[in-house]
This record gives structure tokens, C-alpha cells and sequence, in this order.
């Protein structure tokens, strides 16, 4: 019997399994909620799944990828550009829907007793600082900008190394992977159990009381998902962008959704760039720092919030001060952490260019966690998702230009 049912589970697509996992985790918390504490386990421990092997993984491959003299790393210049590209449009998305329809918030102390960062100066030090971690300590805390670094200056010292070395490294990279592929088949169990407890702890009723502020910022992550990406590709690669956008948003949106990790999301989003067909030298960089500076979700987060902040107040916020709240917010999303709840601390910071007191903005980072259950959720999923649509939009961009792209590439394989 056992041995039917795995066979079923081996050979059941991912989604169809990750879906009926949501599904039962809906039931429990709705019709069960007493055995809530127990499934919920099973969502912690794909988490933290995850996150475990997230560092190790990253700091395996871009040592491999590095090492074995590839001279695909000249394309990580377009990756990048299409990061910065991306989530600036996003926070003109954001900053457009927030004069559209300006909201208003309830201030009230929340007594959290959190330290943001004191300017952009301070964001962009902490980023330097995290460059030069010790790389033990790097990989241990799960500081993605220190393993980056120390995997890409490791790699680059061993390309002189011999074959046999590179022979060691590219198998223990091949292990890695194969670790994160027994995680992944264990989400439909995760989701199952993140899914209940986000019900049953959070429920809907903390969220009636700011429909208007997660519309505005709903309507901005799907403006960005569904119109603004899709523009994007097809500028670059000139054929229909919406399987290719479907695709991310289907198999890492949906995972990082639960998730709410950037991070923790690593090994989903190499898994599908393989399902892609793509550079595992490129995307073994590019996914990881994708995680890290690519935040587009994160910059949405920060300027409807900032504006939302500036109407209760009564601010008026001219072109000028809103295009720098654009810039602000591309550059604090870029520092912002790839964990839940990440970018609300960069609020402060952009609240101060309107000259808003530290007091009044973490009031604001206070809203930002009551509506968390489902913004940062949101906010991860479209993170995440655009780390791969944008490392293929640049592969694919290339293949175009050698007239070596067809359209059933960008669907991933089974």
C-alpha cells in the first residue's frame, strides 16, 4: 500500500500535488482547527528545509560555476541591468497607484521595539560590511551577499586548479542539487501545513480594517506581475511573454507565496531555470543574487507605504519628490533582507525624505505587520518569481539574437 502511494507521489506533477496540499490545509484550519498545531510542523520544517540548505547550495555552486573557466558570466551584466530596471518600474507602478488612489492610515503606538536603518547611507555600509563576512559566519547566519562573494572570489582562485578538482566540485555540486530536489518533493506536505496555520493564527479579520491599502498594494504587485514584466521580456526577446511569465509565477511565485522567503526560495527557483533549459553556470549566480537585489516587491512595500504616510499627515508630495522616493525605494529594496517582513524596515528611511520622524514611520512598519499575512506574501512571490523570468529573459535574449529561439522554450520542461 505504501509502496502504491509513493509510486503515485513520485509520479504525480509537483503543482497537482502542491495544490491538493493547499487545499487540505484550508479544510483543517477551517473545519479541524485542532490539529492545526501538528500540521503546522510540516510548514516549518519545509522552511527551514530551505533555509538550511539554501547557503550551502549557493556557496557550492557559484564556486563550481566560477571555477570551470565558463565565459557565460559576461551575460550577468544584462541580468543586472534588468534587475535595477524592473524594480525601479515597479516603484512607478507603486508610487502612480498611491497618487491614483491616495490612502489614509490609523496611527497608533505599536511598541515595537525595532531599529531601522538610519538612511540609505547606513543601508549601503551594511550591504559593503556583508561583502567582507567571514565566510564560516556568512554561511551559518545565511548572509547571501558574504556567500556570493566568498563563493565568487573561491571560484575564481581555483579555475587554475586541476581537472581533477573541478571534477570533485562539479559532483558535489550535482549532490547539492540533488538534496534540494528531496526538500522540494516534500512541499505539498509544507504548503499543507503553512497554509493552516496562516489561518488559523491570522485569519481574514486583521485585514478588513486596511482593504484600501492592500488593494492599492495588491493592484500594484499584479500590475507588476501581469503588465509591466510581461513589457519588459517582450522588449527584450520580442515574442508572447506570458508562457514564460506564467511558468514563474506558477512554479516559484507559488512556492514563495508560503514561503514569504526570497531566500528560502533559492533552490524552487534553480530547480525551474533547469526545467528551463538555461545556463546552470549563469543562473547558479544570478538566482542567489537575484534574492538579494532584486526586490521589486520590496520597492512597491516601501513607496505606497511612504505615500500612504505622507497623505495621513497631509504632505504634499510634488513630481520631483516623488520620482526620488522612486530611487529611494530602488535602493533600499536592494538592501532589504530576503526574509519575511524584510523590507518594512527600509520605511523609515524613505518616510524621511518627507521629513517624517523615526516615532511616525514605525508606526507605519506596525500597519506593515498587521497586513503582512498576505502583502509580504504577495510581495515574495512577485521577488522571486522575477529573479527567474528576468535571468531567462537574458539568456533568451541572446538565443534571439542568434536566431536560436523558439517559442516552446520558454515552457519548462517536465
Amino acid at each position: 500500500m505504501l509502496s502504491k502511494f509513493g509510486k503515485a507521489y513520485r509520479e504525480t506533477a509537483l503543482i497537482k500535488l502542491i495544490a491538493i496540499g493547499l487545499i487540505f490545509g484550508i479544510i483543517l484550519a477551517l473545519f479541524v482547527p485542532s490539529v492545526i498545531p501538528v500540521v503546522a510542523v510540516f510548514g516549518k520544517l519545509f522552511v527551514n528545509a530551505l533555509k538550511a540548505v539554501a547557503p550551502i547550495l549557493v556557496f557550492v555552486l557559484v564556486m563550481n560555476a566560477l571555477s570551470q573557466k565558463s565565459e557565460s558570466s559576461s551575460t550577468m551584466r544584462p541580468i543586472i541591468t534588468l534587475y535595477v530596471i524592473g524594480t525601479f518600474c515597479a516603484s512607478l507602478v507603486a508610487v502612480s497607484a498611491s497618487f491614483l488612489f491616495p490612502v489614509t492610515l490609523q496611527l497608533q503606538t505599536t511598541g515595537a521595539e525595532i531599529t531601522p536603518p538610519s538612511g540609505i547611507v547606513e543601508v549601503l555600509q551594511n550591504v559593503i560590511m556583508n561583502v567582507v563576512d567571514n565566510p564560516i559566519h556568512a554561511l551559518t547566519n545565511a548572509n547571501y551577499i558574504g556567500i556570493l562573494a566568498w563563493g565568487v572570489i573561491i571560484g575564481l582562485a581555483l579555475r587554475q586548479a586541476g581537472d581533477e578538482l573541478h571534477s570533485v566540485l562539479s559532483d558535489l555540486a550535482k549532490a547539492v542539487t540533488q538534496v534540494v530536489q528531496w526538500v522540494i518533493r516534500f512541499a505539498p506536505f509544507g504548503i499543507m501545513g503553512l497554509v493552516a496555520d496562516a489561518i488559523g493564527t491570522s485569519g481574514v479579520d486583521a485585514l478588513l480594517g486596511y482593504a484600501q491599502l492592500l488593494a492599492v498594494l495588491l493592484g500594484a504587485f499584479f500590475s507588476v506581475a501581469l503588465i509591466m514584466n510581461p513589457l519588459i521580456v517582450w522588449l527584450k526577446i520580442r515574442m508572447n511573454p506570458y508562457p514564460l511569465v506564467f511558468a514563474t509565477l506558477r512554479e516559484s511565485g507559488i512556492y514563495a507565496f508560503f514561503t514569504r522567503s526570497s531566500a528560502a526560495n533559492i533552490p524552487v527557483n534553480m530547480s525551474l531555470c533547469k526545467k528551463l533549459r538555461l545556463d546552470e553556470n549563469i543562473y547558479s549566480v544570478s538566482i542567489p543574487l537575484g534574492a538579494t537585489i532584486n526586490m521589486a516587491g520590496a520597492s512597491i512595500t516601501i513607496a505606497v507605504l511612504s505615500l500612504a504616510t505622507a497623505h495621513t499627515l497631509g504632505i504634499s508630495v510634488d513630481m520631483p519628490t516623488a520620482l526620488l522616493l522612486c530611487l529611494i525605494s530602488t535602493v533600499g529594496a536592494c538592501g532589504a533582507s530576503g526574509v519575511a517582513g524584510g523590507s518594512l524596515l527600509l520605511i523609515p528611511v524613505a518616510c524621511s525624505s518627507f521629513g517624517i520622524s523615526s516615532d511616525i514611520s514605525m508606526q507605519v512598519v506596525g500597519v506593515g505587520f498587521i497586513i503582512g499575512v498576505l502583502q509580504d506574501s504577495c510581495e515574495t512571490a512577485l521577488n522571486s518569481s522575477s529573479d527567474v523570468l528576468f535571468t531567462a529573459t537574458a539568456e533568451f535574449s541572446r538565443r534571439v539574437a542568434k536566431g536560436q529561439l523558439k517559442p516552446e522554450d520558454l515552457i519548462p520542461r517536465r
